[in-house]
């Protein structure tokens, strides 16, 4: 049986000269969060779209829980929910009422929908006319109504667009509990990548069309050696003494710091010695490692374009 949930052969999609999706691989193991990136107009959607059945790939194949998506497409889109973009609803009726809804559509039956309003924490406001919602509520109820027929794969494209840190942190926190509690592989895009780092545990990167990354996150995150920030007296004469004597250091002047790599806990101990045995005030060590954000900015080239 195959480990990925996900699992895309070069597949591409062309519109006219314009190629937006190259070739990509993508696997997305079972019960497993995988975050999707990519900067606008990389191909996320695009890719998306295609998984999803809303578009045709040029060429390529998908599979989707062991099965290809052109033979079993119907078969296949029973076990996926999905958030494209603004969830749609009635906001007139309440938010049962719309679940409701989406029940008789699938088939499914009413008792499943106090079952993820309790997932998605709605059964209090269950009631209340969506008009009324918040948009973090709103978008849970937009998640809610991908879970309603009890999917294997959910996908999620910036679920989080729009809302305010406590709307998204409701949805995060929501995203976290799937795989662990309900089996459900999610996969999920956004242009939030401190959002991504918090709820991944796998990740694939796609730049121009190409996946340029994919692999455990801890994967991603171990590429990137550590750096550390020392607070001195004098860090613009301090990274140039530094530097002279062989070492990478560069001077953050407004902050009173300076920033150096480093490779192992003695060479940063040697480097603090010799700040102090040439009388600078050392007042801070700090050791740090760059976050998603900055790993991407680097993969996709644009760390200088901020």
């Amino acid at each position: 049986m195959n480990e990925y949930a996900i699992d895309t052969h070069q597949l591409t999609r062309r519109f006219g000269e314009r190629e937006p999706v190259k070739q990509i691989n993508l696997k997305v193991p079972k019960r497993e969060i995988y975050g999707f990136l990519g900067p606008n107009g990389a191909g996320k959607t695009t890719t998306i779209r295609m998984l999803l059945g809303l578009i045709r790939s040029t060429s390529g194949t998908i599979r989707i829980l062991d099965k290809d998506l052109k033979e079993n497409r119907m078969d296949i889109l029973k076990d996926v929910g999905s958030l494209v973009e603004s969830p749609s609803y009635y906001a007139h009726l309440s938010g049962y009422k719309n679940l409701k809804i989406m029940a008789l559509i699938h088939g499914i039956q009413e008792s499943r929908i106090q079952e993820v309003l309790e997932w998605v924490r709605l059964s209090q406001a269950a009631h209340q006319p969506v008009r009324s919602y918040s948009l973090g509520m709103k978008q849970r109820l937009g998640i809610a109504m991908a879970l309603i027929a009890n999917p294997k794969v959910l996908i999620l494209d910036e679920p989080t667009n729009g809302l305010d840190p406590s709307g998204i942190q409701e949805v995060r926190e929501l995203i976290t509990r799937l795989p662990r509690e309900f089996d459900i592989t999610v996969l999920l895009s956004s242009h939030l990548l401190s959002e991504i780092e918090q709820v991944a545990t796998w990740v694939g990167i796609i730049n121009q069309g190409e996946l340029i990354f994919q692999g455990p996150l801890q994967e991603l995150t171990a590429r990137s050696k550590p750096y550390v920030w020392i607070e001195t007296d004098r860090p613009l004469e301090a990274a140039a003494v530094l530097h002279d004597h062989g070492w990478d250091a560069e001077p953050e002047i407004a902050a009173g710091q300076i920033r150096t790599s480093m490779t192992n806990r003695s060479q940063s101990a040697e480097m603090i010695r010799f700040l102090v045995n040439r009388q600078f005030d050392v007042y801070r060590v700090m050791e740090k490692k760059k976050t998603l954000e900055e790993i991407f900015l680097e993969l996709t080239g644009q760390e200088n374009s901020l």
